[in-house]
């Protein structure tokens, strides 16, 4: 590719890097209208934004540049923002110039690593993104067991890259989830009560904090950092690279799912919760009640990753419980487990959701699941996540993840691909929310919409909040790293 010059917003760019693309060289910028941390509007001098992506080896992209589109661009596509400035970093060295400068200049901030988040709060309007899709890699040492993986890696590839060695962990349930989101707020799939969560499994951190400083967090550095960043989200820095502890599995796995008709839905739930309580760690069962071809139904999706004799008992009962209308759990590639419900869930829905821990699911509970479900056609799916197991393991003060005596987390869930009468439907999804939310206590951070407030979130970290807040005000005093679920400093 030749070296080429040419015209954005008033802007003159030029330059080549093999491994990146274009790294604008930005000249004659005018002053460019941003977003404060307060919300105020501020102009950033045009030779302060020069400065600024002159000292970056990616890109720095400003509305109308070529690629500005495309990047500002995330997973949930109710949240069409459109930053002032998006710095596409290429290594720890751009992050820790991205952070310096959106705290020099008091900048609404927000940070991109996979962009998948439900809230949509990896994207940010008039102000700086700190884009990571770039710093992508997994690094695999099969006799320590660990992985290293950059914070713009997706899960999908750390599967793959583990699996190859005949090792896994923990790691979400859909492969183009970033690996850095997941984690940061405690991480479950479908490996989580074998191993525990991802954030269980992190054997260090490499971020950049509000200061600039590059630090390492584990055990044996910056250990209340580390304690911090494994489930309190992205309050206290830039996570840049993420250590994990991997596990012997054989990755192929017994994987499917079973469903029933809905005269038969309740009856199969309540088996369902009976052997779900007490089963064997190697299994994750999740539930789901939805529509299917205008009809209502109940599922349940199916993943042992133990042995296959074993896991083929332990099933039977559940699958051969009453007249399944669908019943396929077998021998699959643990990669391609995780990636089968990707297309569900594109790139660019319009998504929205909410959720709460269930201490037990009672007959009750799966009674007012159902009678919701069925009011409000075709709308939405609810469906649990399976926990207990190794999730519980660890005590409630050994992470900052707010909730460790849970049996399942309850979620209702929709994406749409176009914004018609999404009000409407947001507002009623709400509304059924409203009616589910006495069964459960606190929530998930990672599942839940935007519409989460301060006093929320000290009610969901309930013991934790406290520590939260002091490591807070330690390591992001100006709550710069605040769209997130987010966690102010103390005064």
């Amino acid at each position: 590719m030749k070296r080429r010059d040419f015209l954005a917003t008033g802007a003159t760019l030029a330059a080549y890097a093999p491994l990146t693309g274009w790294t604008a060289v930005l000249k004659d910028v005018g002053d460019v209208a941003a977003r404060s941390l307060d919300g105020g509007d501020l102009a950033l001098r045009g030779a302060t934004v020069e400065d600024f992506a002159a000292g970056l080896r990616g890109d720095l992209l400003l509305p109308g540049h070529v690629g500005y589109d495309a990047r500002r661009r995330v997973w949930n596509g109710m949240f069409d923002r459109k930053p002032a400035l998006i710095a596409c970093c290429t290594g720890p060295a751009d992050v820790r110039r991205a952070v310096e400068f959106a705290r020099d200049n008091r900048l609404l901030t927000a940070v991109r690593a996979g962009g998948h988040s439900v809230s949509g709060k990896s994207t940010c309007d008039g102000g700086l993104v700190i884009d990571l899709q770039q710093m992508q890699g997994v690094r695999v040492d099969p006799g320590a067991r660990r992985a290293h993986v950059e914070a713009g890696s997706l899960l999908g590839l750390l599967d793959r890259e583990s699996t190859a060695h005949g090792l896994a962990t923990t790691a979400g349930t859909y492969s183009d989830t970033g690996a850095a989101g997941l984690t940061l707020s405690g991480g479950f799939g479908r490996l989580g009560r074998r191993f525990g969560l991802a954030c269980d499994n992190v054997a260090s951190f490499d971020v950049v904090t509000a200061d600039g400083r590059f630090a390492r967090a584990s055990d044996d550095e910056n250990p209340d950092l580390y304690w911090g960043l494994r489930g309190g989200g992205g309050n206290f820095g830039v996570v840049t690279s993420i250590e994990y502890r991997l596990h012997p599995m054989n990755p192929v796995v017994l994987g499917g799912f079973v469903a029933w008709p809905w005269e038969q839905a309740r009856d199969a739930a309540r088996f369902y919760r009976d052997i779900a309580g007490d089963a064997p760690e190697t299994v994750n069962l999740i539930p789901a009640w939805y529509w299917n071809a205008g009809k209502p139904e109940f599922g349940v999706g199916v993943c042992w990753s133990g042995d296959h004799a074993e896991g083929e008992e332990w099933l039977r009962p559940l699958r051969t419980f009453g007249k399944p209308s669908f019943n396929e759990v077998q021998p699959t590639p643990y990669v391609a487990i995780q990636s089968k419900d990707d297309a569900s869930a594109p790139h660019g829905i319009r998504s929205y959701a909410k959720n709460g821990f269930l201490g037990s699911l009672t007959d009750d509970g799966i009674d007012l699941i159902m009678d919701v479900l069925a009011r409000t056609p075709s709308l939405y799916d609810i469906f649990c996540d399976h926990c207990g197991g190794a999730y519980s393991r660890m005590s409630a003060d050994a992470t900052a993840f707010p909730r460790r005596d849970m049996q399942f987390v309850l979620a209702i869930w929709s994406g749409w691909p176009t914004a018609d009468g999404i009000e409407e439907k947001v507002a009623m999804m709400r509304a059924a929310w409203r009616e589910l939310e006495p069964l459960t206590q606190g929530f998930y951070s990672n599942y839940t919409g935007s519409d989460i407030v301060t006093t929320g979130q000290r009610e969901n970290f309930g013991p934790n909040f406290e520590r939260l807040v002091a490591l807070k005000a330690k390591y992001d005093p100006m709550n710069l790293f605040r769209l997130n679920a987010n966690v102010p400093p103390k005064a």
